[in-house]
């Protein structure tokens, strides 16, 4: 999954993303309102953090120009503005979930879980696919009982095909789910990951749609 930070306080938007990534996230971070509509213009994220008192342009401005340009992603409002009439103004304004600074670092994770499992259509925390079960909270991977061990970025990519099950991600797609700006991405490192998971999953799991990309069918057309 990811994820969109906009925070202008340093040591605030390095220890958020800092965290998330340890998540598993791709987090992409910038500093000011202007930056923000640009970046979620120009990149499919599963998620945006926002920030509200931002250098060159509101939070609330941002938040409005997504919404008036139909970005649907879930946007969790960051902000130190904890009166109630800013927090009723953000939520009418198409924010689906509003934390006041300073915040817990494991109840932001929380509400990110929340959000990406509102946004996938689910209600259970844990996800299942037939034998395959994968818990977000924990990061855990089980098939059929038995635990497996991930890496990051095939746990990242894991989450990116369930979030889309049914539906052919291209490579393209997929690298902008699971990497982040300034990561190096080799040329074939989604095919290195689709691989893995594969063999530590099953061979049937994960399939190529020629001349598209990768896809894990939905559990009635498996």
């Amino acid at each position: 999954m990811r994820l969109l930070l906009v925070e202008d306080d340093p040591m605030i938007g390095k220890s958020v993303q800092t965290w998330l990534k340890a998540q598993g996230y791709a987090v992409d971070w910038v500093r000011d309102g202007v930056a923000a509509e640009l970046s979620a213009r120009d990149t499919g994220y599963d998620l945006v953090l926002l920030d509200l008192g931002l250098p060159r342009r509101d939070g609330q401005e941002v938040l409005a120009a997504l919404r008036a340009q139909h970005r649907d992603m879930p946007v969790l409002v960051l902000t130190a503005r904890d009166a109630v009439r800013d927090r009723v103004r953000s939520l009418d304004a198409g924010a689906d979930d509003y934390l006041v600074k300073p915040f817990d670092l494991d109840e932001l994770s929380a509400r990110v879980r929340a959000l990406l499992r509102r946004r996938s259509g689910r209600a259970e925390p844990v996800i299942e696919h037939g034998e395959l079960r994968v818990d977000p909270v924990s990061r855990a991977v089980t098939v059929g009982g038995a635990a497996i061990a991930v890496t990051a970025r095939e746990y990242a990519l894991l989450l990116a095909l369930l979030d889309s099950t049914g539906v052919p991600l291209s490579r393209t797609q997929l690298e902008e789910k699971v990497y982040g700006w300034g990561e190096e991405v080799e040329s074939n490192a989604i095919e290195v990951h689709v691989h893995a998971l594969r063999r530590k999953l099953g061979a049937d799991l994960i399939r190529t749609v020629r001349g598209v990309g990768y896809m894990i069918a939905r559990p009635d057309s498996a």
